[in-house]
C-alpha cells in the first residue's frame, strides 16, 4: 500500500518520481528541527527539499528557507551564527487546526467580542 501512495499523492511526502531524482542527481546536504531532508544536485544549481509528514513550506525553518532559495551559499549551521536566547524555535502555519489563534470574538470560541469601552467616538461628516 506505501507503494501505491508514493505513485498518487504528491501532497505528503516524496512521489516515487521525486524518490529517483534523489537517488540519481541528488546529495543529502542535512535534516532540520522537523525531520525535514535537504538535498542538492550533484551539479551544485539545485536545491530540495522531502517533507517529514505535509507538504507545507511553512514548515521550513528560516535558516533552511535562506540556504533553500540561495541567499546563502553554506550549509546553515556552518554559515550562520547560532540563534539568540531570546529567539522562539520556529512553527509551521496553525492555520485549520486545533491549534490556530482564535481571538475572543471568533465564532469557535462563543462569538461574543467584549463590550465596547466607551472610548470610541464615531466619526461624522459636517
Amino acid at each position: 500500500m506505501a507503494f501505491l501512495k508514493k505513485i498518487f499523492t504528491w501532497w505528503e511526502g516524496a512521489t516515487l518520481g521525486t524518490s529517483l531524482s534523489v537517488w540519481r542527481y541528488g546529495d543529502k546536504v542535512g535534516t532540520d528541527s522537523f525531520g525535514n531532508v535537504y538535498y542538492r544536485s550533484k551539479k551544485g544549481d539545485k536545491r530540495w527539499v522531502i517533507y517529514n509528514g505535509p507538504n507545507d513550506a511553512s514548515r521550513i525553518p528560516p535558516e533552511w528557507y535562506s540556504w533553500m532559495h540561495h541567499q546563502i551559499d553554506g550549509l546553515p549551521d556552518d554559515s550562520l551564527p547560532p540563534p539568540q536566547k531570546f529567539q522562539k524555535p520556529p512553527r509551521p502555519n496553525m492555520t485549520g487546526t486545533a491549534e490556530a489563534y482564535r481571538p475572543s470574538g471568533a465564532l469557535e470560541r462563543g462569538g461574543q467580542r467584549q463590550a465596547a469601552s466607551g472610548d470610541y467616538q464615531a466619526w461624522t461628516p459636517n
